[in-house]
């Protein structure tokens, strides 16, 4: 109820700033110099700072200072919940606890006894990318995970992530014998050729793939909300005048939906490569 009261407030005055209607249709319009499009984003913070500061830089770092803001918040939130623990819980130290004990339970059912050891970095990579992926959500907020940029920088970090891991636990000579494809008689030594290629290509193509399917699916969702938003204002003229009609509300609950799961979709995956770079032997049942 109060995020849906604070859209409605966020969209109250299109009279006096028309230039709502561009932000949420995708243009910057001749307050920057141009006119391109792209996909539509409801105006951030950022964008109402750019406009009035007219520094023609700030609004292109929108994902990168959003980005910033998260990480912020999580540094907080974690300072605050290992500063104040005790031995009889509040009600916030139980919702930190119950996150973190269900993210190991989950990487656990995957990773086994490795789950302790990589449950701090994927956990945190699932929560990140989570608030990345509300902070759209919330009025004059902003998606970083809608940046290209953003998306693909985690990916990378996964990618460098799990390409250490495997060279220092299976060792250099290891590593290499896990990308050939682990040749053992004489047929796989001969398809080494092949294999060794079709491997790398296919590290290669891990950190893309992840990138695209978080940036594709988030901007797509923002975009969806955006388009509402401005139909809500487009037929404001004909309901009331100042008060833009939040047809966007529904979409709110499927947003929220499909933010958590591509989340965790990006954390399962990023789970399973690391688990394709441990020792076989220690995972086979």
């Amino acid at each position: 109820m109060l995020v849906y009261f604070a859209h409605v407030l966020a969209i109250a005055l299109p009279k006096a700033m028309p230039w709502l209607m561009v932000a949420a249709s995708g243009g910057h319009g001749d307050d920057h110099g141009d006119d391109h499009g792209g996909p539509g984003h409801l105006p951030s913070l950022v964008f109402y700072i750019e406009h009035y500061l007219q520094t023609g830089w700030l609004e292109q770092w929108v994902n990168v200072i959003y980005a910033f803001v998260t990480a912020v918040i999580l540094v907080v939130l974690a300072q605050v919940a290992y500063r104040k623990r005790e031995m009889m819980p509040g009600p916030f130290q139980n919702a930190v606890e119950m996150v973190v004990e269900g993210l190991y339970n989950f990487f656990h059912s995957i990773l086994g006894k490795d789950a302790m050891r990589y449950t701090p970095f994927l956990g945190t990579l699932f929560v990140y990318i989570l608030i990345n992926n509300w902070m759209g959500m919330i009025p004059l907020g902003h998606s970083p995970s809608t940046g290209l940029e953003i998306t693909l920088s985690l990916a990378l970090l996964v990618f460098f992530y799990a390409q250490w891991t495997g060279i220092r636990r299976l060792g250099v000579v290891g590593y290499l014998d896990h990308l050939a494809g682990q040749p053992r008689d004489a047929i796989t030594w001969v398809m080494v050729v092949l294999m060794f290629p079709l491997h790398i290509i296919g590290e290669l193509a891990k950190p893309m793939s992840l990138a695209l399917r978080l940036f594709g699916n988030i901007t797509g969702e923002d975009t969806l909300i955006a388009v509402f938003v401005g139909m809500g204002i487009a037929i404001t003229p004909f309901i009331a005048e100042f008060v833009g009609i939040p047809l966007q509300t529904p979409f709110y609950f499927l947003g929220l939906l499909l933010s958590t799961v591509q989340a965790l979709v990006f954390a399962l995956l990023s789970t399973i490569y690391i688990l394709l770079m441990l020792p076989h032997e220690e995972h086979e049942h």
